[in-house]
């Protein structure tokens, strides 16, 4: 089970870090636009909100690999409570993106289904 939730675990932190990319480096590329509900002459007013949430995702993503990444380390205790924090905050954040914006449904079941089979693993 262990080997699954650390696949699950590296897998989501590389999406993560994939989004927080787009959104911090590519929020002004119009192909992304749709993506996060940007209108071209909006983006300049986006980019600092963009620019961090974007960071934002990439830490949490990185905490998601360390964590999973430490379960077979010789504390996994600690890589189960950071794999946990961080996907049991995403099945939040998910949860918070729906209701905030229910344009965005399809991003928010994105964020907060992959993260809740991890919780529900770990918590087996």
């Amino acid at each position: 089970m262990t080997g699954l939730i650390q696949v699950l675990g590296v897998i989501f932190g590389a999406i993560l870090i994939l989004v927080g990319a787009l959104e911090s480096f590519f929020f002004r590329d119009q192909r992304f636009h749709r993506l996060f509900l940007i209108k071209p002459d909006d983006v300049a007013a986006v980019r600092m909100w963009t620019f961090n949430l974007g960071f934002y995702n990439m830490i949490w993503g990185a905490g998601a690999i360390i964590g999973a990444l430490m379960l077979t380390g010789p504390d996994p205790g600690a890589g189960r409570a950071l794999l946990l924090f961080t996907a049991a905050g995403h099945v939040l954040l998910g949860i918070i993106l729906f209701v905030s914006e229910r344009r965005l449904w399809a991003s928010a079941l994105a964020e907060a289904v992959p993260p809740a089979a991890i919780v529900g693993l770990l918590l087996l």
